[in-house]
């Protein structure tokens, strides 16, 4: 007796999609049985997931989740109506014969075949990274947008866009490798950037006239160190509000991508771009993150426009405040949109937080059993991210709280003694003058 046994080929099927798995064999036999196996565990594993018995004419299902999932079209052929990523991986085929000089005798041959599943993303986020972060005017800040795309298989292909326009950006595969290159910038003076030196400094060649990079060009993107100028530009060239690091004609991006296997088999995918944060330019800047995929009919994306905090909302609870009451300060919202996420300081105009600290970092300042003092007290609110930065006021007052008794001075600052004295003495002369 002969056989043989071939399985058809499939392509890449989508989660949710039917598959029809078909066995082809040829023989002169008659024939035994006919096995599917799902191979597992690099080959080591068989599991069978259907079974035809021609001696008892029955077939059956050795595999419990596949209960319900399959349908026998042919003799030869096994149905998977929903197929799941759990499916993936190789199929064999098993088909045994009787030998038709001995009937006691079966022939055994098998094929095999890859059912390849493939499942499109099934989230795309974009977020900033290293927030929440200051905002500084006075030094160069290197700035990394991160897209986050999970749940495909195979890894997707992911690429920026900024204002629809697609970024051409410099591979950067490995982590940099120390941190000198990646730095911001530090400049000379809080009050007094490389711009407003005085003239005879440059003239004496201390930053340096001609070329300041007489070895090799420095990189254009990020904040790199560097200790002189080409040229001299008066003050009232440029703002004091912004130096001149931030007037850069095209920004540097750089680009990398990376990709993690997840348990249920999918991949989490991860880019970043990373240029040299221009506010002057970035601010409401749209920057998108695409992703292409397979399964994909067309582009998944998601969008962030940087935008630097305006107008903070901020409420006061209770709104009349007494003696002794905890008092929350919040920070509710902005006038606008905001992103990357700010970072909040609260600062006591003219004196330290209650507390005794300086300034607290958070969205809510809570002040715990306000005393008298405080009333009439001024309290700042800073709210920045790299793109910009901007300060609120409230004015807390404290009313009196009936249901404290007073303290060793009464509000008008005499003793409770010396005001009962006051009270006795007017009543007694009172009584002498009605008296008289």
């Amino acid at each position: 007796a002969y056989l043989t046994v071939s399985i058809e080929p499939l392509p890449p099927v989508v989660v949710g999609d039917a598959v029809t798995l078909k066995c082809n064999f040829k023989t002169d036999g008659k024939m035994r049985e006919i096995v599917w196996y799902r191979v597992t565990d690099g080959g080591t594993i068989k599991q069978k997931i259907f079974t035809f018995d021609a001696m008892f004419s029955t077939n059956f299902s050795q595999m419990e989740n596949y209960r319900k999932r399959e349908d026998l079209v042919y003799q030869s052929t096994v149905r998977l109506p929903e197929v799941r990523i759990s499916d993936n991986g190789p199929y064999e085929c098993h088909v045994g014969i009787y030998d038709r000089a001995t009937r006691e005798k079966v022939v055994l041959a098998s094929g095999n075949v890859f059912l390849n599943v493939m499942a499109p993303p099934t989230s795309i986020s974009v977020l900033a990274a290293d927030t929440p972060a200051p905002f500084s005017r006075y030094q160069a800040q290197n700035f990394t947008l991160v897209c986050v795309v999970s749940g495909g298989k195979p890894a997707p292909l992911v690429y920026f866009k900024r204002d629809g326009e697609p970024i051409e950006a410099t591979p950067l595969p490995e982590p940099p490798a120390g941190a000198g290159s990646w730095a911001p910038r530090n400049l000379l003076h809080r009050d007094l950037d490389d711009t407003k030196l005085p003239k005879s400094l440059a003239a004496d060649g201390e930053l340096g006239m001609g070329n300041p990079f007489p070895t090799a060009d420095p990189p254009r993107g990020l904040a790199a160190e560097q200790d002189s100028v080409t040229e001299s530009i008066p003050e009232t060239v440029v703002s004091r509000e912004f130096p001149r690091w931030v007037h850069v004609a095209e920004p540097i991006y750089y680009f990398r991508h990376t990709h993690a296997p997840v348990s249920d088999g999918t991949v989490e995918a991860r880019a970043t771009l990373t240029w040299t944060l221009n506010p002057q330019i970035d601010n409401e800047a749209l920057f998108s993150c695409e992703v292409k995929h397979p399964a994909l009919s067309m582009p998944m994306q998601s969008e962030v426009t940087l935008v630097a905090p305006k107008g903070p909302k901020i409420t006061m609870t209770p709104t009349r405040a007494r003696v002794g009451d905890t008092v929350r300060i919040l920070v509710q919202g902005f006038q606008n949109e905001v992103f990357p996420e700010p970072l909040f300081t609260w600062t006591r105009v003219g004196s330290r937080l209650l507390d005794g600290s300086a300034e607290h970092d958070g969205k809510e300042l809570v002040l715990e059993r306000v005393p008298a003092e405080l009333n009439g007290s001024m309290y700042r609110c800073t709210a920045q991210n790299p793109l910009g930065s901007t300060d609120t006021h409230t004015r807390l007052i404290v009313f009196e709280n009936p249901n404290i008794p007073r303290g060793p001075e009464d509000s008008n600052g005499s003793l409770p003694g010396h005001r009962g004295f006051r009270f006795i003495l007017a009543l007694a002369l009172t009584v002498i003058l009605e008296l008289t």
